[in-house]
């Protein structure tokens, strides 16, 4: 990445983004700059084969670093994405946004097939954050306004979720129980109805239902795709259905059922813990319900970043 921006110097003489995006690069150049990058921005995502790292990440990481991770951490590859390889680079992101596609849709189907053999819930909510950062990615290099603002939502969308859901399972059972292995949970809703129901709703945002921000950005994205490549994005639509399926069963085995042996009895989520999901579900629906409260504010950044 640092080789990649004093290439850029060298054919610039400049650092300044304003300089750089006006500036010509031959595309031999662009080509050989812009495979440095992707490699540094795809372990960042992170797209297959590179995601490796994220797993241990979270379920190494306090509750707080995972929170931190899959809200802040995670979306500086999609701003890279905006700002360095589809404003710097626009004839290299164009002659390989096949191959980026491809790699994403990998990913999606790759990493949503791998969350539902998951045993252990904080590397299945990591799972699940890898193909739901590859269908950003497809939104990103759709080339189509639809797609790229549906990858701004989705990145926004998933920086509520998927803390929330890190700090369910991470933050209130794990605090209770000391395991984070799914087999020992069942029956939770008998003593923490509402933790079950907040468990509930962020379990299906992460699904992509309607009047959630996941929903509108997802939808965005594949709809973006599909303009420019159907294939791609009716094999990144089994999304829609995996992610469905992992994140009802996630659920399902926590929370019904008779109580399991395992567990002791223990509280319900505290005022503390209430009031900190509380915003996160508030912003996820208000997003959901009122999108262009984003979108048309970023509406004439995205359109310039159309490749003509």
């Amino acid at each position: 990445m640092l080789l990649s921006f004093l290439v850029i110097y060298y054919n610039v003489g400049s650092t300044d983004f304003q300089v750089v995006s006006l500036s010509e690069i031959n595309l031999d150049a662009q080509k050989l700059l812009w495979l440095g990058i992707f490699i540094s921005m795809a372990v960042k995502t992170p797209l297959v084969p590179f995601n490796t790292w994220l797993t241990y990440a979270h379920s190494e990481a306090p509750v707080g670093g995972s929170i931190v991770l899959a809200g802040v951490i995670l979306k500086l590859a999609t701003y890279g994405f905006l700002r360095i390889m589809l404003q710097f680079l626009p004839d290299a992101t164009s002659y390989f946004s096949p191959l980026v596609q491809l790699f994403a849709v990998i990913s999606v189907i790759y990493a949503s097939l791998s969350t539902l053999r998951q045993t252990d819930f904080k590397k299945l909510v990591a799972y699940s954050s890898v193909a739901h950062a590859a269908t950003i990615v497809l939104g990103l290099f759709s080339n189509t306004v639809q797609g790229i603002e549906g990858a701004i939502m989705l990145g926004l969308a998933h920086g509520l979720v998927s803390p929330a859901l890190f700090f369910l399972v991470g933050g209130v059972l794990y605090d209770r129980y000391h395991t984070r292995t799914i087999r020992y949970y069942r029956g939770v809703v008998t003593y923490m109805p509402l933790f079950a129901l907040f468990f509930f709703l962020f379990t299906i945002f992460n699904a992509a239902v309607p009047l959630s921000a996941n929903w509108i950005g997802e939808f965005l994205s594949l709809a973006g795709i599909f303009q420019r490549n159907p294939i791609i994005a009716l094999l990144a639509s089994s999304s829609i259905v995996l992610s469905a399926a992992y994140s009802i069963w996630l659920f399902n085995r926590i929370t019904f059922g008779s109580w399991s042996p395992y567990l002791n009895y223990t509280t319900d989520i505290g005022r503390r813990e209430y009031m900190i999901l509380l915003p996160l579900l508030i912003l996820t629906v208000l997003l959901g319900m009122y999108p262009d409260i984003v979108l048309n504010d970023i509406h004439n950044s995205v359109s310039s970043l159309i490749y003509m």
